[in-house]
C-alpha cells in the first residue's frame, strides 16, 4: 500500500469512527415511538420506524399490521425494511405471510431476498410459502436464491429418520 492510500485510509476510518456517535432515527425508541414513524409521511422516516421494529422482536408484534401495509410501498427501502422487521417478529407475524409471498416477486432484488429471509424465520407458520421460495430457488439474482434455499429449510419439517 502507498503512503498516499495509507494516510487516505486512516482519513476515512477516523471519519467512520466519529461517525458512530450519533444517534440514528430509530434509536432509544420504544415500539410506540416508531410505529408512530411507520405513519410518516416520508419514506425515510418509515424505513426508520421499521428498522427499529426490527430490532425488537417480538415485542414489537402490535405492528404486524401496519408493517404488512407497508410491504405494499411504492419505496423499497420501506418494502425491505418492513419484511425484515416482520421475519425478527417471528410467527406471530404469521398474518403477513400471504403479502410476504407475494414480495417473493417483487421487481427488487433486496426485498425478494429479505421476504424470503422473513418466511425462513416465522417456520413452520410460512408454510403455505413453500411453492413459492421453491420457485424463488432459481432467481436470477446469485443472493436471492441460498436465501429461498435456506427459508425452505428452516420452514420443512426435518425427515423422519
Amino acid at each position: 500500500m502507498r503512503a498516499s492510500q495509507g494516510i487516505l485510509l486512516a482519513a476515512l476510518l477516523a471519519g467512520v469512527a466519529g461517525c458512530g456517535k450519533k444517534q440514528l432515527p430509530h434509536e432509544g425508541k420504544s415500539v410506540a415511538e416508531l410505529e408512530r414513524m411507520l405513519d410518516a409521511d416520508d419514506p425515510v422516516v418509515q424505513a426508520q420506524g421499521a428498522l427499529g421494529l426490527s430490532q425488537q422482536g417480538s415485542e414489537a408484534s402490535s405492528a404486524v399490521p401496519r408493517l404488512t401495509e407497508l410491504l405494499a410501498s411504492p419505496d423499497g427501502l420501506v418494502r425491505q425494511n418492513a419484511a425484515v422487521a416482520l421475519g425478527k417478529i417471528g410467527d406471530e407475524a404469521s398474518s403477513a405471510v400471504p403479502a410476504l409471498i407475494r414480495c417473493l416477486s417483487d421487481d427488487e432484488w433486496a426485498v425478494r431476498r429479505v421476504a424470503a429471509q422473513a418466511l425462513g424465520e416465522m417456520g413452520s407458520a410460512a408454510r403455505d410459502a413453500l411453492p413459492a421460495l421453491q420457485k424463488l430457488q432459481r432467481d436470477p439474482n446469485s443472493l436471492v436464491r441460498p436465501a429461498a434455499r435456506a427459508a425452505v429449510e428452516k420452514i420443512r419439517p426435518p425427515k423422519k429418520r
